[in-house]
């Protein structure tokens, strides 16, 4: 058994982790990174990219069989998953390399195995080769989170799937159940809708994507309605047999059904039963999250925690986020953890992202609202690329014109959020956004005119009810 020092240790290698230990060493800290997985964490290796990664080229496919309209007719289009996997992988390895080779330019030492604390300043790791004690000075735990399983549908890689061998698959399945119309069911059930496999979603709350503004969950569940998804809403599932044919699945309702293949993706669960966290006297809550506070330290002062195991929102940028705070932390500086605007975008067909608060959220909080609308269908550049599902909603508060939230359904959401977040971030009033010039025709010229008709006059949508005066702002 070896012996060795360090002066921050960084346990995990995601989003996360690996942020955080590029900015440590930028600050002159010395810094080991453990990880018992590859480079990247889940993130990059079986979650955010890859899943983009075959979202992309599903509707690339998809798109075959619809250019007639603009005058391009292409027949026979054949689908090859093996392929497709296959370039999926190399664009994980380009980003998971290039996450290797920033760790080792900064001077972070990397080390692989499976790590536990057997102390508040040790760590006890395991490679193939050796075992080896770690004492630290201070730790950052990032040690993310896994599918939550589900009783009597356990995970078995071949017919019973989670997300991270949905994201595997060579060939398609002729049909798929996905259990849980949360982010992660609706995005694969998509992709596989668009390379034809017959597919159905089972959910057993009111509905899907949990707290979106239904508005924008509408014109999702439209869409995959038109792709032929069956969707059951307030419905749970009960047992499964497996057969010669795939998976029988009993339902709460008493139905059954059968599909060659079935996902769980019921949610996440954090990996705070894995590393020893109570040998370091971490405190996690009830749903095993640790607890920190707005600098990302643990009830332990010289233990950190970012990313998925220190709470919601599960998300990899708050992570990265969480990883840049704190490291300015242990590094002396001031700082604190202090988000007005935390994206969150969902890759269905159309795209939802959105950021602050919604107009029910605001209400709660007592903030009396404004809300406008601005449709895809009347912006130029979406029906120049026949794009025409979806809107932007904008909600303010009607006292100041404060931006309180942006909640985007349609094409190139997940890009035009980026406008919005900044917005809210910096305080920005309504008219903020209504004033500035958006280059024509683009799609975030839908920011500009949700502003304008949040504000009462829009130009390129009527408003049935009277319109209001422009603001004093906007007429200066």
């Amino acid at each position: 058994m070896a012996n060795k020092t360090a002066d921050v240790v960084v346990l995990g290698a995601g989003p996360a982790g690996y942020v955080c230990a590029i900015r440590l060493a930028q600050l002159g800290k010395k810094v080991t990174i453990i990880d018992r997985d590859e480079i990247g964490g889940v993130c990059l290796n079986r979650g955010c990219i890859p899943s983009k990664a075959l979202i992309y080229a599903g509707t690339m496919y998809e798109k075959t069989s619809h250019l007639e309209t603009v005058g391009i007719s292409v027949k026979g289009a054949s689908l090859d998953m093996g392929k497709m996997n296959a370039w999926k992988e190399t664009v994980v390895k380009k980003l998971t390399g290039g996450v290797a080779g920033l760790l080792k330019a900064n001077g972070c030492e990397f080390l692989s195995g499976d790590a536990k604390f057997t102390g508040p300043k040790t760590l006890e790791l395991k490679s193939k080769n050796e075992t080896t004690i770690l004492t630290f000075n201070t730790c950052v735990i990032a040690v993310g989170s896994r599918p939550t399983p589900l009783k009597g549908f356990e995970v078995d890689h071949d017919v019973i799937l989670d997300s991270t061998s949905a994201l595997s698959q060579t060939e398609k399945p002729e049909s798929m159940l996905c259990i849980g119309g949360g982010y992660i069911g609706l995005e694969l059930g998509t992709f596989y809708a668009k390379v034809g496999t017959k597919v159905t979603v089972v959910e057993a709350g009111p509905g899907l994507l949990g707290s979106v503004d239904p508005e924008l969950t509408n014109v999702v569940k439209k869409n995959l309605e038109k792709r032929g998804v069956k969707l059951m809403i307030g419905v749970g599932v009960k047992s499964q047999v497996k057969t010669k044919k795939g998976v029988e699945v009993t339902f709460a309702d008493g139905t059954k059904d059968t599909f060659s293949k079935v996902l769980v993706t019921i949610g996440r669960t954090p990996n705070s039963n894995d590393f020893g966290l109570d040998k370091a006297g971490v405190k996690v809550d009830s749903k095993g999250f640790i607890t920190v506070d707005p600098q990302r330290r643990t009830n332990v002062p010289h233990l950190f925690a970012i990313g998925d195991i220190a709470g919601q929102p599960l998300l990899a940028h708050k992570g990265s986020k969480e990883g840049l705070v704190a490291a300015d932390a242990i590094a002396g500086k001031k700082t604190v953890f202090d988000v007005l605007g935390m994206p969150a975008v969902i890759f269905t067909d159309p795209e939802i992202a959105v950021v602050g608060l919604t107009e029910f959220e605001a209400k709660e909080k007592g903030f009396t609202v404004k809300v406008g609308k601005f449709p895809f269908a009347a912006n130029g550049r979406a029906l120049s690329v026949v794009e025409p599902d979806g809107f932007v909603k904008m909600i303010g508060d009607a006292k100041t014109n404060r931006l309180l939230g942006v909640h985007i359904v349609g094409a190139e959401a997940s890009n035009l959020i980026a406008e919005a977040t900044l917005a809210i971030e910096m305080g920005a009033t309504i008219d903020d956004l209504a004033l500035t010039v958006h280059a024509h025709p683009t799609l975030p010229e839908t920011l500009m005119e949700a502003a304008d008709a949040t504000l009462g006059h829009p130009i390129h949508i009527f408003l049935k009810k009277a319109a209001t005066a422009p603001s004093p702002s906007a007429n200066a």
